[in-house]
């Protein structure tokens, strides 16, 4: 059998997820169905990991295996004319039977798009996070200074545990502005439920002057998600890219 590695974007507003969930619709669900409609097989996607309900990528990775000869161009082509509008295969390619997408994945970035103009923008309305108060993006920045490195994010997962552990390493971490739009990207080896939300939402309240740049320093210390912000709207996140060695 061959192993198929395909690149994913989607529009997550409509989805109920990445994962397959009775009476849900899902993208691994649409996925495997445009799959079962090309090979006749009943193929079973493993992503690098799941994204939540509204949440949106640009390269989401998967992989599945399949005894179809359809070349990596043919299966874009003909996978996509069998998707619904709001998820596209990107690109695929034939792997090594043992290339895992999930198991494999070296590190993840994630960017959070916040809007603090004063007018809303009607038709991005579903990619972002709208801020009514103008953020103060160097605060934000200097903030999050401390979250760089290795740590235990727990103060960052919501409903903990859902993982053996909450340690993880950010290998970067930026926040930048243009105009009335705001973009936060973090990249790590892992993510935690909710991390970037959450991250997110705290930034904010910097942002509006609610807390002082100290307070990651305070919140990574307690490790208590009571002690950060809320959880940002799902809206505004997109898994942007997923590195491999």
């Amino acid at each position: 059998m061959r192993n198929i590695r395909l690149t994913i974007g989607y529009d997550g507003t409509d989805f109920y997820g990445w994962q397959t969930q009775p009476g849900f619709r899902t993208v691994q669900e649409s996925l495997e169905k445009a799959i079962g409609t090309l090979t006749g097989e009943q193929a079973r996607l493993n992503a690098s990991g799941r994204t939540d309900t509204g949440v949106h990528a640009l390269g989401q990775v998967a992989n599945f295996y399949t005894n179809t000869r359809h070349p990596p161009d043919v299966l874009i082509a003909a996978l996509n004319a069998n998707l619904p509008d709001d998820v596209v295969v990107r690109a695929a390619a034939e792997m090594p039977q043992a290339f895992d997408a999930n198991h494999d994945a070296k590190r993840k970035l994630y960017r959070y798009v916040i809007h603090d103009g004063p007018v809303p923008d009607l038709f991005l309305r579903r990619y972002y996070c709208q801020s009514r108060h103008r953020l103060d993006v160097t605060a934000m920045r200097q903030a999050a200074q401390p979250l760089r490195g290795c740590h235990d994010f727990h103060s960052f997962e919501t409903d903990w545990p859902n993982r053996a552990s909450s340690v993880r390493t950010i290998t970067h971490l930026g926040v930048n502005r243009f105009e009335d739009w705001i973009w936060l990207d973090v990249e790590a080896d892992g993510f935690l439920y909710n991390m970037v939300r959450a991250i997110a939402g705290t930034l904010i309240n910097v942002g509006r002057g609610y807390w002082p740049v100290s307070k990651f320093e305070e919140i990574l210390k307690a490790e208590d998600r009571r002690e950060a912000g809320p959880t940002a709207p799902a809206k505004g996140l997109f898994l942007v890219r997923v590195v491999y060695e």
